[in-house]
């Protein structure tokens, strides 16, 4: 699979800007890095991506980052799109160079890419399905302990 860390990474600090934002805290890239255990640098970069992107607002220094809307409206798609979580071959990467003089080698593509892309798309929707409000709500009863 060819999805990156970056998508899970930005979920956790659309988190964690909900879960702190309120406590009048400055949601800053050095305190995202202690609770995600990622450089800064890697969490500034996503920052940007998810500003980029219209998720979040975010100032350079200590001024921490925002929600730029409502986590009701913001899907598990979309994070995964601000952060260009896939790689450009697509969520399957096949192997380079099959054997073109091998009839199972040079049928394999044929056989193969429509069902991988069939299987990508359900996946596609269903993150599309999924908001963000739902996410922290569990994040949120979790660490209620319920």
């Amino acid at each position: 699979m060819q999805i990156t860390s970056r998508f899970t990474i930005a979920v956790h600090i659309i988190a964690c800007i909900d879960y702190f934002g309120g406590d009048e805290k400055r949601v800053t890239s050095e305190f995202m890095s202690l609770s995600t255990n990622v450089n800064p640098v890697i969490i500034r970069t996503v920052l940007l991506q998810l500003k980029s992107a219209g998720i979040i607002t975010a100032r350079q220094g200590s001024g921490g980052a925002n929600l730029a809307k409502p986590l009701e409206e913001i899907s598990l798609y979309d994070v995964y799109k601000a952060v260009d979580s896939l790689s450009k071959e697509g969520l399957f990467h096949f192997h380079e160079n099959p054997n073109t003089e091998c009839p199972v080698g040079k049928s394999i593509h044929f056989a193969m890419d429509k069902h991988l892309a069939k299987a990508q798309n359900a996946m596609e929707q269903e993150l599309k399905n999924i908001n963000l409000k739902e996410v922290v709500e569990d994040v949120k009863k979790n660490i209620a302990g319920k």
